[in-house]
């Protein structure tokens, strides 16, 4: 699909979605990817053009002796599915080049803007590869808060264990493990934002923070309780909530990039709109993947996704439960694949690769403010991947 085709994705026509029965929450470290080769080229080109390879800024933080007392503990959790030990692999064994994104756009919108005409000359020593050290350690900032974000949501429900989970003192270990590693992490962060002493970036970064606790408890707030449905949410509420939780830290991380190179408000409002488009259309990426790669394969999808919640919107509540209720097995559990299909089979699919696209154009239009480079092009890239589909 053209992505000038959806340019103009009227956004008021979601007004009337239906509810939305969530699966437990999928865990990962970017909310999925779009395809690993042509993503894993994006990402190795950027790197390249800001100075280093981001998959080790935060580096410094995980080698300190307080998390590598935490790792040797988490060794204890091996031969269980507690969500903590994926997590700690992933930090080694990342495939898909997802775990430092967000570091990597606030280096390149620093890059892409360079400093500004208020900048004083005296900070030009300060840079490397056309990017301030404050936006650096910004930079390691947004990761280092995401992380905690991902290791805190490892924490599992002791109510909802089942017997090949592992011990029940192994994962409740586990919990206790995830809540003081996030917490550590998070230390860090603040302790470093406090070090760039900018009132503003401040601001915008703990502000940042507090719309992922909201985000997360919107989201707890959909899953399911003694196998109930929630109520509607409509793709409105969905796409304000999917904000705070996915798209709020990037947004405003390139926003205070910006201010610590001194750029006018404009500029910032710009960085700031390319990083909260930018993240909405990679969630939308992500949502579309069980769809849109063939057959039903075994993996699960959560059911308070986009092309479900669009699905529904479409065909209305009375025949989505209806629908849901063909897919029941036995003790409530849903048939999966033929809930896909139904899916498939309607126009939500569809409807969510237009909004993909849609945003995806609105964070192609907030870099025009920034002159032709090899990072804006970097940036342009990241934003072409996530809008292409088979």
């Amino acid at each position: 699909m053209s992505l000038m085709k959806c340019a103009m994705w009227p956004l008021g026509i979601f007004k009337h979605s239906s509810s939305v029965f969530c699966t437990r929450r999928a865990i990962s470290l970017f909310s999925g990817s779009p395809t690993t080769t042509q993503w894993s080229k994006v990402v190795s080109d950027a790197e390249k053009i800001v100075g280093y390879p981001t998959s080790f800024m935060s580096l410094r933080c995980l080698l300190s002796d307080e998390l590598s007392n935490i790792a040797m503990q988490v060794r204890k959790l091996v031969g269980t599915k507690h969500p903590l030990l994926n997590t700690a692999r992933a930090f080694v064994y990342d495939s898909r080049n997802n775990l430092q994104m967000r570091g990597l756009v606030v280096l390149l919108i620093s890059k892409a803007a360079g400093p500004s005409k208020l900048a004083d000359d005296s900070l030009q020593h300060d840079m490397v590869s056309g990017i301030y050290a404050s936006q650096r350690n910004l930079a390691e900032i947004t990761e280092l808060i995401h992380t905690a974000f991902l290791v805190h949501r490892g924490i599992v429900n002791m109510e909802e264990l089942k017997s090949c989970d592992g011990p029940i003192k192994d994962m409740q270990f586990g919990n206790k493990m995830a809540i003081l590693s996030g917490d550590f992490l998070l230390a860090n962060a603040c302790t470093g934002l406090a070090q760039l002493q900018n009132t503003k970036v401040v601001e915008l970064v703990s502000g940042a923070i507090g719309d992922l606790v909201q985000g997360i408890y919107y989201e707890n707030s959909y899953l399911p309780e003694k196998n109930a449905f929630t109520d509607n949410i409509g793709i409105t509420n969905w796409m304000e909530h999917i904000f705070l939780s996915h798209g709020a830290l990037l947004a405003k991380s390139c926003q205070a990039a910006m201010e610590l190179a001194k750029h006018d408000p404009e500029v910032q409002s710009m960085a700031f709109q390319y990083g909260k488009h930018m993240s909405l259309s990679y969630k939308l990426n992500s949502d579309l993947q069980p769809f849109i790669n063939g057959k039903y394969s075994g993996t699960s999808f959560s059911l308070n996704c986009a092309p479900v919640v669009l699905h529904q919107g479409f065909v209305g509540r009375e025949a989505w439960m209806e629908q849901v209720k063909q897919a029941q097995l036995k003790g409530n559990l849903l048939d999966l694949a033929k809930l896909q299909e139904a899916i498939k089979a309607g126009k939500g699919v569809t409807a969510a690769i237009d909004l993909c696209c849609y945003h995806g154009n609105k964070a192609l239009e907030n870099l025009h403010c920034f002159p032709p480079s090899k990072a804006r092009s970097a940036l342009e890239n990241i934003v072409y991947a996530v809008t292409r589909f088979p």
